[in-house]
């Protein structure tokens, strides 16, 4: 079902495309590091974004919020990825910074049903704060408005449930620009490609805020700025099995498009997914560019492998983010109501410290490995 909420969400794409687009690019290097200047993202009502920086706790606010004694619940749409482990380890080292007891840490697996249970099951806990990301932002909204009418203060990740208004419902919903870190998987796609060529696309086919923005970025990118690079097929994965959906639906796009040079993901896991494809049918010239840097794509790109580059997202000040914000709705301070954190396009080249600026610690073993370290 296609919401308000996704219908505002594409208009709001198409104006950041258009007011991005320009000239074909010369020169994606350059588009690549202008990216991390600014962000290109508004939020999912349309809000201009506030940076990370000015979400400021003073001591004397701190030291009123250790003597609160509160707690919180840390409720994910699904845990089986860097990303929710970098942003859950964010969340815990603020909240313990802040004397903030955390009663919970929940995996839905992508399932909204689990989710509703999730939060009525913490909701007998009595919890002060719940932060969390809505699987679906329709069919969770009760759950969230029933907690939020317990009292309970809410902080969002990426996603929004329908109806929900900031400062009113919630304190403050925090990401990554999603949709420059489409654009800067597009730019990294044509310059692996060296600006030609034939891709396709897997998306991810559900009303998600932020996975869409990354779609149409990806998409209004490679249109306005590589004339020479056509999509000529795309698929869409519904999960719970991203890796194992996007297997499919790369080597779909294969056998129909022989001709296809690359195939964009919309995040890690599907792009693992990708790979195996690739691997599948023998294409070890495929490129593929994703969104998100998870440890097997870290590797690939490492390795030299199929991952040419992508858009990290840096989930561990996210989370650091969403405490502090917490903290605002503790204290009834006003709070801004999207912040966004910028895109940071990352190669093989520049592979050590993306990971150290994605999770605030150097890269797994595993990698340094693959690097030849």
């Amino acid at each position: 079902m296609i919401s308000r909420r996704t219908l505002l969400g594409s208009a709001a794409a198409l104006t950041l495309a258009l007011a991005y687009a320009g000239p074909a690019l010369a020169d994606p290097d350059q588009a690549l590091a202008d990216l991390q200047k600014t962000v290109l993202s508004k939020g999912p009502s349309g809000e201009a974004p506030a940076p990370a920086s000015s979400v400021v706790l003073t001591p004397d606010e701190l030291a009123k919020i250790k003597d609160m004694h509160a707690t919180a619940a840390i409720v994910m749409h699904y845990g089986g990825n860097d990303w929710s482990r970098a942003q859950i380890n964010g969340l815990q080292k603020q909240f313990a910074d802040m004397g903030i007891k955390v009663l919970a840490v929940t995996d839905a697996g992508f399932k909204p049903e689990k989710q509703v249970a999730d939060i009525e099951t913490i909701m007998a806990q009595k919890p002060d704060i719940i932060v969390s990301i809505p699987t679906d932002p329709t069919a969770t909204a009760a759950a969230y408005k029933a907690a939020a009418a317990a009292g309970t203060k809410l902080v969002f990740m990426d996603n929004v449930p329908t109806g929900f208004a900031a400062g009113k419902d919630y304190v403050s919903v925090v990401s990554a620009d999603n949709y420059g870190n489409g654009v800067a998987s597009a730019h990294l796609m044509a310059k692996a490609l060296g600006g030609k060529g034939e891709i396709g696309v897997v998306f991810h086919a559900a009303d998600f805020f932020v996975t869409k923005q990354r779609y149409d970025a990806f998409k209004a990118t490679i249109a306005a700025d590589y004339p020479d690079i056509k999509i000529v097929a795309e698929q869409g994965i519904g999960g719970p099995d991203f890796s194992g959906d996007a297997e499919k639906a790369a080597s779909a796009i294969l056998t129909s498009n022989p001709n296809v040079k690359g195939i964009w993901a919309v995040w890690d896991v599907p792009a693992e997914g990708v790979i195996s494809a690739a691997r599948n049918a023998g294409r070890d010239d495929l490129v593929i560019t994703t969104i998100d840097l998870g440890e097997n794509v870290a590797i690939s790109m490492a390795q030299n492998g199929f991952v040419k580059g992508l858009g990290a997202q840096r989930p561990y000040d996210a989370g650091v983010v969403e405490a502090k914000l917490a903290g605002y709705g503790l204290l009834g301070k006003e709070a801004p109501a999207f912040v966004a954190l910028p895109a940071l396009p990352v190669t093989r080249d520049t592979l050590l410290e993306g990971w150290k600026a994605v999770y605030s610690t150097d890269a797994t073993d595993n990698v340094k490995k693959s690097l030849g370290q």
